[in-house]
């Protein structure tokens, strides 16, 4: 077995002592005054051994993993892939590698994914919280781990999170559907207690009372699954007892593309049977054949904000922000040209 290489090999290649090395290849050079030709000798001979330092026994010298653990709830949803994305080039910009882990919206693997990511010793968590997982939020607060909340929070626990405002993104899109005319306009969402789901349910509904609008009629909640068949048994029901449906909003990502996927295998068309609003938007709404209107959550500065927020409490910051942004409604219309 080869032996590895340590700072001892590098230090008397150089000839120079092993604390000489140790402060060049944890960047503290300039701290210590090193000269540069010294520091240009002792990386090339880094380099020339195949120096590998030892990640573990540096994070225990610095307190610090320089990791960041991200949890998703869904990865399939394209939605939070996007998000994903966004922060792990934020944070490789403050210098964190991330971890990822997906939940799957299930509670008993979100306390997996959350336990493996704590004993990785990650200086701080970005978590999508799962239905039934107040207990390990609160288990992090308890902890003192740097954590912020995105997309959902729970209200009985006081921590950081960032949000879209989800009662206007809904709202919104109804009241553009009624200012259009339409009065039988339906709602696919999720059947949860989780904020974000319940927040443009209400945002629907509301927009409907206001309207003098029957606003549980077209309201149709479905229970989570990663079965498309599961999603297109439970739509078609729907569909099928509200064959009068003149526009349809969608209140998230998946459901758009499930609820796309299923008009489409239906020669429903769009618009000319029914008006439709999806959520997040994204390329499969670039590749349908007509222009889709969507309600835009803007990921981007939200991803920026999220890491932000958290390198700040990794750095001991103490205070507790909750961040609200605004959704936009994407009108887009076929065009003749």
């Amino acid at each position: 077995m080869e032996k590895k290489v340590s700072i001892t090999d590098i230090a008397r290649k150089v000839g120079v002592s092993v604390a000489l090395v140790s402060y060049v290849m944890n960047g503290r050079e300039k701290e210590k005054r090193v000269g540069k030709e010294t520091v240009k000798k002792i990386r090339r001979a880094a380099e020339e051994l195949n120096y590998q330092p030892n990640q573990i026994a540096r994070s225990l010298r610095l307190g610090s993993t320089k990791t960041i653990g991200l949890v998703v709830a869904d990865i399939a949803n394209p939605f939070f892939g996007q998000f994903a994305r966004i922060v792990e080039d934020e944070a490789f910009k403050a210098g964190y590698t991330v971890v990822f882990g997906s939940s799957d919206e299930d509670d008993i693997k979100s306390a997996f994914v959350l336990d493996t990511l704590l004993n990785r010793q990650v200086d701080g968590l970005i978590v999508i919280p799962s239905e039934g997982t107040v207990k390990q939020i609160n288990g992090l607060v308890r902890k003192k781990k740097p954590f912020v909340l995105f997309d959902r929070y729970f209200k009985e626990v006081n921590c950081n999170h960032i949000i879209l405002d989800n009662y206007k993104g809904t709202n919104i899109a109804t009241r553009y559907l009624v200012e259009k005319g339409h009065r039988k306009i339906a709602l696919v969402a999720y059947k949860t207690s989780l904020v974000h789901m319940t927040e443009r349910i209400r945002g629907y509904t509301e927009a409907l009372k206001e309207a003098g609008i029957d606003h549980t009629k077209y309201l149709a909640e479905i229970k989570f699954s990663h079965s498309y068949k599961d999603f297109e048994n439970s739509f078609r029901a729907f569909f099928n007892k509200h064959s009068d449906i003149e526009a349809l909003i969608c209140a998230n990502n998946g459901l758009s593309i499930n609820s796309l996927y299923y008009i489409r295998q239906n020669c429903i068309r769009i618009p000319g049977d029914i008006d439709f609003i999806g959520f997040d938007g994204g390329e499969p709404f670039d590749l349908y054949s007509t222009p889709l209107s969507f309600v835009r959550q803007p990921i981007e500065e939200m991803g920026r904000e999220v890491v932000k927020l958290l390198t700040d409490l990794m750095n001991g910051s103490t205070k507790v922000s909750h961040i609200m942004l605004d959704p936009e409604l994407v009108i887009r219309e076929i065009r003749n040209c």
